[in-house]
């Protein structure tokens, strides 16, 4: 079931009401009545026109009785030709301002199952968003899909929403001698053509549409343990040895703080290309040649924590953010005192003592689109970690996380999951609400706990 803002409670919207709800942080309307319980994408890619075609194929079931539906689609992406089977026909669709609008010839019952063939195509670029371009994007050598948090229909039509998770078939033919890489596990490699490869993955587990990667371009396979992979241009491959080569043992400590990593596979991809920023998506992470430094030691601990704070457990919201980003913050901290004996404890003054000194006008529980990636939302999320530890001790605090972790995985959640696993195991529940009180719903910084 779509899952809205509290704002619009739980009352199901009428056929009328659609068009006027949308995401309160991407601005994006919401596609309602219905849901995608499975992807299918072919689509060819050619490297050097940058040019991107294909079907994808929606497996849909109807949520309320529906004669039209939307999608999201943009870029330069243009749907051509969409077809119904099990439903009756698409009799129009038009497309615009990042929506592709269906219109069938008879009303669809609620509890339908059918499956919509969309054939499209185009030139794929990223969409302009408040938070920059995003999406598919060309490389040097290849190219690469960073979405989130709305860059998803830069390259196939979806309903692009957090707490929407699905699984996915994602079949790539591209030219040789690039390689494809994407989310799950690689199902089939075959040669297409002379010139070409299709390569198939599927996700065996639910993936929201934002961490849904490609990665395209002509890497080698480095070993970097038991449960991971690293793909990365050949000049790199020994640096990335030194530099990832605790990938493998932080893994493994992570699973020992929060529960078995939750997917069969790690896979980190270097590109060619330097990046502002390391990007996660689901089973893997991206980071630029100029990430390649024992200097980022601590962002590929965040990226690798977001397996289980992000991917394996989703958000419903963007407001609740704090959620992935604070402990991915914390879990660097708790890395460095593992791996170099920094005490979490001072880890998180240091933080606090930069916090103190920037603008004290963010609140955690609902920080806004402009302030959502702002370095004080994560670091804020990080503190508030770590207070409710310190009021609720190790034992108890690290029970807790683990068991909303195992009850959320590979769903979606909201802060209320998380609140009720700590107040369960919490000795005075009116002092925890009251931090928590401070922390998440007050601008203003809190006393460092003691």
């Amino acid at each position: 079931m779509k899952l809205l803002s509290t704002a619009l409670s739980h009352v199901a919207p009428t056929a009328g009401q659609l068009s006027e709800q949308r995401d309160s942080y991407t601005g994006v309307a919401f596609n309602l009545g219905y849901e995608v319980t499975h992807y299918d994408l072919d689509l060819t890619y050619r490297v050097e026109p940058n040019l991107l075609q294909g079907e994808a194929v929606l497996h849909i079931r109807v949520l309320e009785d529906v004669d039209k539906l939307t999608l999201d689609l943009g870029g330069a992406m243009v749907a051509r030709r969409i077809t119904a089977k099990g439903a009756p026909r698409v009799a129009k669709f038009r497309q615009s301002v990042g929506k592709l609008r269906l219109i069938f010839a008879d009303t669809i019952a609620d509890g339908t199952e059918f499956e919509l063939h969309i054939r499209y195509g185009g030139s794929p670029r990223p969409i302009r968003t408040p938070w920059g371009e995003l999406g598919w994007e060309e490389t040097e050598s290849g190219a690469l899909v960073a979405s989130q948090p709305n860059g998803a229909p830069s390259w196939f039509p979806c309903d692009d929403t957090p707490s929407e998770k699905t699984t996915f078939d994602i079949k790539i033919t591209a030219d040789n001698p690039f390689r494809v890489i994407s989310n799950g596990k690689l199902v089939s490699r075959r040669s297409a053509s002379g010139s070409m490869t299709r390569w198939h993955y599927r996700t065996e587990h639910p993936t929201a549409t934002y961490l849904v990667t490609v990665q395209i371009g002509e890497f080698s396979e480095v070993r970097l343990g038991d449960s991971v992979r690293a793909w990365v241009p050949p000049a790199l491959k020994t640096p990335v040895q030194e530099v990832f080569a605790q990938q493998q043992e932080m893994l493994d400590f992570f699973s020992s703080c929060f529960g078995a990593y939750p997917f069969d596979e790690y896979q980190v991809v270097i590109t060619e290309d330097e990046l502002e920023i390391p990007l996660e998506a689901q089973g893997l992470s991206i980071f630029g040649s100029n990430h390649v430094s024992p200097t980022f030691e601590r962002l590929i601990a965040h990226e690798l924590s977001h397996q289980w704070f992000g991917n394996a457990v989703g958000l419903s919201e963007w407001k609740d953010i704090w959620l992935n980003e604070g402990f991915a913050c914390y879990c660097e901290w708790l890395w460095m005192e593992h791996a170099h004996g920094r005490a979490v404890h001072e880890s998180a003054r240091s933080h606090y003592n930069v916090l103190a000194r920037k603008a004290q006008d963010v609140l955690l529980a609902d920080p806004g689109t402009q302030d959502m990636f702002d370095d004080r939302v994560y670091k804020r999320g990080a503190l508030t970690v770590h207070a409710v530890r310190v009021l609720l001790g190790d034992a108890a605090f690290f029970d807790a996380v683990r068991s909303y972790l195992a009850e959320g995985r590979h769903g979606v959640v909201t802060p209320e999951d998380l609140l009720s696993k700590l107040r369960e195991r919490a000795e005075d529940t009116a002092a925890l609400d009251d931090l928590l009180e401070q922390w998440l719903e007050q601008e203003k910084l809190p006393h460092f706990p003691a």
